[in-house]
């Protein structure tokens, strides 16, 4: 798609931000669970030089269409330390509009958040897929290992009810 760009998310583009994380959710039959506001994304993010270090980093996946820039996908990632490897990235979300899957939008998005964790001299790349989410295959083609087939890692939460719950005992 030669009308592609890939860059960092500015304030600007946290409206249809949240659109899509909740384009997302819908996706991933969890229409309930988006709980952000723009202003939380626009405060975690640090899109004001002023503030703390950002929480979280995120880039647009944009098209021209009719003259005119469209966002068509994005991604959300933050930095994490592993106490074998030292720092690493985990990319949160990642979601391309469905009219714009199978166009290369999804691998340039992607890649441009390893180049980034790359440049960043994260030693690696995290990321977690529904075991049912077909994205698996885009995954696994571009040499992401599965850590619960090849580790048995699983992926366990707490969520705030049940922090709140421990911490009162």
């Amino acid at each position: 798609m030669s009308n592609l760009t890939v860059r960092r998310t500015t304030a600007a583009d946290l409206d249809d931000i949240i659109g899509m994380i909740q384009e997302l959710a819908d996706f991933e039959k969890m229409p309930a669970g988006p709980q952000l506001t723009t202003i939380d994304l626009l405060r975690d993010g640090n899109f004001d030089s002023k503030s703390a270090a950002p929480l979280f980093y995120s880039f647009v996946a944009e098209i021209l269409e009719d003259n005119k820039p469209k966002l068509v996908g994005y991604s959300i990632g933050f930095f994490t330390y592993s106490t074998w490897q030292g720092k690493a990235y985990l990319m949160e979300d990642i979601y391309v509009k469905p009219a714009y899957r199978m166009t290369g939008v999804g691998k340039k998005l992607f890649l441009e958040n390893v180049r980034f964790a790359n440049e960043q001299n994260c030693s690696r790349f995290d990321f977690h897929v529904l075991d049912w989410n077909p994205a698996k295959g885009f995954y696994e083609k571009l040499d992401a290992e599965n850590l619960t087939k090849s580790e048995g890692w699983e992926f366990f939460r707490l969520n705030k009810e049940k922090m709140v719950k421990l911490c009162e005992n």
